[in-house]
């Protein structure tokens, strides 16, 4: 038994010279691009194959194909090679056009039962015959595990890519390698307690946050951020971390100093708008990468929407939603504050709204409603922190002025005056008034006692509103 049978590989002896002598007429007819001519008509690689004659296979081809002996192995080549054939005959082909005399491709064939086979083809002319092609060593490898294998990673790899592109939240992938190594640098020099490190050089947190490498991101974060496509957001990264980022960023260095690999907090970006977004970040270093940090995934979620609504329910416990001023509530809470903390002396302003009965009784709650928004407008325009507004009953306010004398309290009170008679005069209906009583804290004094003082000069201006005659009512609510 020779070599051939021996041989731990499929072999096939076979002759090409038909093929040779097919190139020759094409070489003739002006062919020069055997790889455009083939790939324009597949009659003509089919052809090609046609041509190749097997003379000898070893066993372990029979083997291989499920074939009885050479007779029965030929007589189905066509099960073999199949059209999934050509293609890559094509370049067999192109090889020997060349004038290689050996050639190497990866080709599928099919066992006579139709099993597939994957095939690593390699053929050589054998000396002595490189004038005529007449014989041809061709081996063809089962090379089916490691392509069904190769076959499964990229399909894996494909859907892996699929779900971190179709996201239906941001996904980065950054490198962190380099702050790693930063970190490690300042361990190494004894520092322990981290925060305090980063309380006396903020600027390392800058450093660090520099180095970040951005490797990847997926499509729903061009979206987020408003970027037209990856190196547009890669090129205005300043833009998208500023403003409040330091502070949770240093966090999350001190997390990482800590040996803590994943995170979460919330944290505010920019599109590259301009616009806010408020984030839930996810922080994770990958698997395998815990040893330099050289792949991180970060995972952003738009939680915008929830911090409005935090924030307009937030708003809402403290505000009266018709005026839009600070309600009850916010006011006793503020009133104890300064009780205990000042600044003193405080201030306190009490107003009651002229006519607010009469507008509801002669016109409707709608009209009274509409006088409310405007006393609202009045006092929100006037007061600014850390002094405050607030709606404290139905036709009642108040206004808290801490730091504030006797002296100031009162040109609150003229500015007011001047601003509903400016109100008065962009709105038709029934005009604004307010009576107002304030009073200023002495040393020692409870807020409680100011706020009875304020309230009782309060009513006598209500009284000396209604003890006019309605002509003079009428002539003050127009001055005003």
């Amino acid at each position: 038994m020779g070599m051939f049978e021996l041989a731990p590989v499929p072999l096939w002896l076979e002759d090409y010279s038909g093929i040779r002598e097919l190139f020759e007429q094409w070489r003739r007819d002006g062919v020069t691009s055997l790889r455009d001519f083939l790939s324009e008509d597949s009659s003509r690689v089919q052809a090609c194959s046609d041509r190749i004659r097997v003379l000898r296979v070893n066993d372990r081809t029979l083997n291989l194909f499920e074939a009885r002996d050479l007779p029965d192995l030929v007589g189905n080549l066509d099960r073999i090679f199949t059209r999934d054939m050509l293609t890559t005959h094509i370049e067999e082909l192109v090889q020997l056009w060349e004038g290689r005399t050996e050639f190497v491709s990866q080709a599928v064939n099919y066992t006579i039962s139709g099993r597939r086979l994957d095939i690593q083809l390699k053929g050589s002319i054998l000396p002595g015959h490189e004038g005529t092609w007449e014989q041809v060593l061709v081996s063809t490898e089962d090379v089916t595990e490691r392509e069904t294998a190769r076959r499964g990673l990229a399909r894996s790899e494909e859907y892996a890519r699929g779900l971190f592109e179709h996201s239906p939240v941001s996904l980065w992938v950054e490198d962190f390698s380099a702050i790693k190594g930063l970190l490690d640098t300042v361990r190494a020099q004894g520092i322990v307690d981290f925060r305090v490190f980063t309380d006396v050089h903020p600027e390392f947190v800058e450093r660090c946050m520099a180095e970040i490498v951005v490797l990847d991101v997926n499509r729903h974060t061009l979206d987020l951020f408003g970027a037209p496509d990856k190196a547009s957001l890669l090129r205005n990264l300043k833009e998208v971390f500023r403003g409040d980022m330091h502070e949770p960023f240093r966090e999350q260095l001190v997390d990482l100093w800590n040996g803590k690999l994943f995170q979460q907090r919330e944290v505010v970006n920019y599109s590259l708008g301009g616009e806010a977004i408020h984030l839930h970040l996810q922080f994770s270093v990958l698997p395998g990468h815990e040893s330099d940090w050289s792949l991180v995934q970060i995972a952003l979620t738009d939680i915008t929407a929830r911090k409005k609504a935090e924030a307009y329910l937030e708003f809402l416990g403290n505000h009266d939603p018709l005026t839009k001023l600070y309600n009850r509530s916010f006011y006793a809470d503020e009133l104890n504050r300064l009780e205990r903390k000042g600044p003193f002396p405080v201030t306190v302003i009490a107003i009651d709204l002229n006519g607010l009965k009469e507008a509801n009784d002669g016109l409707g709650h709608a009209a009274g409603d509409a006088m409310l928004r405007r006393a609202g407008e009045v006092l929100e325009k006037l007061i600014e922190s850390p002094g405050c507004a607030a709606r404290i009953g139905g036709d009642e306010f108040a206004i808290l002025l801490p730091g504030t004398d006797e002296r100031d309290g009162a040109v609150t009170m003229e500015a007011l005056a001047g601003l509903i008679e400016i109100n008065n005069q962009f709105y038709s209906g029934p005009g604004l008034s307010m009576a107002m009583g304030a009073a200023t804290s002495e040393p020692g004094e409870r807020l409680e006692e100011v706020v009875k003082r304020a309230d009782l000069r309060m009513y006598e201006a209500k009284r000396a509103h209604y003890s006019m005659l309605p002509n003079e009512r009428r002539q003050r609510t127009a001055m005003r």
